[in-house]
């Protein structure tokens, strides 16, 4: 079992910075991936961005070049630092992690509960 926590989300305006913080707690050993995904109101939830064991990273389209996700393996923490913030990254923000099973070929995803963040004048 893992446990996430995250933390840095609130209100910003146009062109502001954020940095959210996810901390895991558990079975981290079992981790094969952790990332961030958000969900609007009105929209399903995405993938914004993840980060593998081995440190390979993964953003969406839509956040390229703004977004970067990091890790600090001696905290168990991954972060996701948001630059150049737009009203349509208004989301809550949930941290995931995805971690083997006794079945062959199957994952388990963790969820965090979620932080908000607002973008807005």
């Amino acid at each position: 079992q893992v446990q996430l926590v995250e933390s840095g989300g609130g209100l910003v305006q146009p062109g502001g910075s954020l940095r959210l913080s996810c901390a895991a707690s558990g079975s981290i050993f079992s981790i094969n991936a952790m990332g961030w995904y958000r969900q609007a109101p009105g929209k399903e939830r995405e993938l914004v961005a993840a980060i593998t064991s081995g440190g390979t990273t993964n953003l969406a389209e839509s956040v390229k070049g703004r977004f970067t996700i990091s890790r600090d393996n001696a905290k168990n923490t991954v972060y996701l630092q948001m630059a150049s913030l737009k009203p349509e990254d208004t989301a809550v923000y949930y941290c995931n992690a995805k971690r083997n099973t006794p079945v062959v070929g199957s994952i388990y995803n963790d969820w965090g509960q979620g932080t908000q963040v607002t973008v807005s004048s």
